[in-house]
């Protein structure tokens, strides 16, 4: 349940990411592209993705403190692989998708990791929005060439309590771990 608002925030770190990469907007190839959340359940790994997002990206590598990207993941689209489990995470309870249909993440900083190789490594910070909760994030971005493309991976790590992901008798930690991590793996082309 905590890994849909996970993929969110790992679509939009990538997105980011990806418009960094570039000195002109981006389209993301959502089909070669991916967003997951990763958390323990009873201590037990389960990973989730979102299979709808959108993002807007836009970068100019000789401007880096420039650079924008945008991302929105539509958080019914998260799928634990179970149509049961998929309709519960739905609820009020975790998602409350009928009062808040998506996750955003907006960036607010893009720079290069210090001591990494020239464009392969950014520290990307900005605003992520969950159930109408938003906090400031950072985290590390990879990027690397692969034909026309750029690829961005990342992990930015959350608390789903910080977000309301789990009310109720959910808020209970034994059951479902309030750590989550959004993986991230976006494709991107000018």
């Amino acid at each position: 349940m905590t890994q849909h608002l996970l993929k969110s925030t790992l679509a939009a770190v990538v997105l980011t990411l990806a418009a960094a990469a570039h000195a002109a907007p981006l389209k993301v190839d959502t089909a070669k592209s991916a967003v997951s959340a990763t958390f323990k359940q009873l201590n037990v790994p389960v990973e989730a993705k979102f299979k709808k997002f959108a993002a807007t990206l836009d970068f100019d590598p000789a401007k880096p403190a420039e650079g924008r990207a945008s991302v929105d993941i539509d958080v019914s689209s998260f799928d634990l692989g179970d149509a049961e489990y998929n309709k519960e995470v739905q609820k009020k309870e975790w998602f409350n998708a009928a009062q808040f249909p998506k996750a955003t993440f907006v960036a607010s900083s893009i720079k290069p990791s210090a001591g990494a190789a020239a464009g392969t490594r950014f520290d990307v910070a900005g605003k992520l929005t969950i159930k109408g909760k938003s906090t400031d994030v950072s985290f590390p971005l990879t990027v690397r060439k692969e034909g026309a493309s750029q690829v961005f991976d990342g992990t930015l790590p959350i608390k789903r309590l910080t977000y309301n992901i789990g009310e109720g008798e959910w808020k209970d930690t034994g059951m479902v771990a309030d750590e989550v991590s959004i993986k991230f793996h976006i494709v991107a082309a000018p």
